[in-house]
């Protein structure tokens, strides 16, 4: 298992847009042994949307949660508290 963080927040804000979008990425446990990934994304300020995939183990979950971060951050996301 890698040393990564569990919990990524990422956001895009370009107000020439009017855009401030958040995106949300964990690693949960599951009930019978696996993981899942836990995405939320949405306008800042609102509750936004959910998705979870499960896995059966967490080197998978963390693959694919490294996967969908680097593809969030080609488009502009970056974390909270970074310029």
């Amino acid at each position: 298992m890698t040393e990564a963080p569990q919990d990524i927040y990422l956001r895009r804000i370009d107000p020439s847009r009017n855009m401030a979008r958040y995106y949300a990425l964990s690693i949960q446990p599951t009930l019978f042994g696996g993981s899942s990934v836990v995405r939320e994304w949405g306008r800042i300020g609102t509750r936004g949307q959910c998705k979870v995939v499960l896995f059966d183990d967490v080197e998978q979950a963390e693959r694919i949660r490294d996967r969908i971060e680097r593809s969030k951050r080609r488009r502009g996301y970056c974390e909270v508290g970074s310029s």
